[in-house]
């Protein structure tokens, strides 16, 4: 069965109140800055779907004229205006500690509406101007358009530049991941990135049973990354729960009805079965040893943070390596 075609999204300009906002957990970073609401790039797994329904309660937004709060979160893209704005206020605010900014966790700061609104040139001149540490996580090559920008700040504060990468089968990432780029332009993208003094990383994540969970295809990933030199990567299993879930299995349903039993009867709570986990990692740890990968994608922000202003402790900066996603 072909996959449906993509709608055209519609864009919702609004005036956010605030730009950024704390993250608890065991992250590289403690603020997070989504310059979108919403996602074009339309990947079935996406753990944010269910975030629109709280884009009039949650205090973040006004005007927001014209909007449907329904499920609409790969169609309805909530544009935040005014927030380079917000962010140089909040940036510029006497005693603030410098800490590292995620820049996209609930969305793409590069999906499609980004080519419309340009609204990351002026993010970058921000954080260039407070010479800001940030991470940027992308699956889609735009960001080039921005190199001068990114190229500039990485000679002044920590920058890492991410690409999720879940599959080397084009045909299959199309399906997927329908409104982003292919993997080889994501692989490209980072490979250009090297020229610079930012770090870049992979994200395989999440893993998809039945789909791209295979020795093959990790290898595939592992090789390249190994070949473009990536300081990391990041290999996390899927995790299913609420609105995600149910997304994630009509799609798997619709377009592999061969894998819908199994991969529902692996997902009987949110949790991937653990006896599928065990088996799992015990082939992925050898591959990863084979290729000789980092797995600790902490180690460039603490290096980085303590030469400037050791904002992040011992505890934080302990090593991440393979959690659910």
């Amino acid at each position: 069965m072909k996959t449906e075609m993509k709608k055209q999204a519609r864009y919702l300009p609004i005036q956010c109140k605030t730009a950024l906002h704390s993250v608890n957990g065991g992250f590289p970073y403690k603020k997070d800055l989504n310059i979108y609401r919403g996602c074009e790039n339309g990947c079935k797994y996406c753990f944010a779907i269910y975030s629109h329904k709280y884009m009039k309660s949650d205090g973040e937004i006004e005007n927001a004229a014209g909007s449907n709060n329904s499920d609409g979160y790969y169609d309805q893209i909530y544009v935040k205006t005014n927030i380079a704005e917000q962010l140089d206020k909040e940036l510029g605010r006497p005693n603030r500690k410098k800490e590292v900014i995620n820049l996209g966790g609930v969305c793409d700061s590069y999906q499609r509406a980004e080519a419309e609104y340009e609204l990351m040139p002026d993010i970058l001149r921000v954080v260039l101007k407070h010479k800001n540490p940030i991470i940027i996580s992308t699956k889609s090559d735009l960001i080039l358009r921005d190199f001068d920008l990114i190229d500039e700040l990485s000679k002044h504060t920590f920058v890492n530049i991410a690409a999720t990468i879940t599959t080397t089968d084009e045909n299959l990432a199309s399906k997927i991941e329908p409104g982003a780029v292919s993997t080889k332009c994501r692989f490209n993208m980072l490979e250009k990135f090297k020229k610079t003094d930012a770090t870049i990383g992979v994200h395989t994540m999440p893993v998809l049973p039945f789909l791209t969970d295979s020795p093959e295809n990790l290898s595939a990933i592992f090789g390249k990354t190994k070949e473009i030199g990536a300081e990391y990567i990041i290999v996390q299993t899927l995790y299913l729960r609420s609105q995600t879930k149910k997304t994630y299995l009509d799609f798997i349903q619709n377009e592999f009805p061969e894998i819908f039993e199994p991969t529902k009867l692996l997902y009987k709570t949110g949790s991937l079965d653990k006896e599928y986990k065990r088996k799992f990692y015990s082939m992925l740890n050898p591959l990863l040893k084979k290729y000789e990968l980092s797995t600790d994608y902490m180690k460039p922000v603490r290096v980085a943070m303590e030469k400037e202003n050791g904002s992040l402790n011992e505890k934080e900066m302990k090593q991440k390596t393979l959690f659910d996603f």
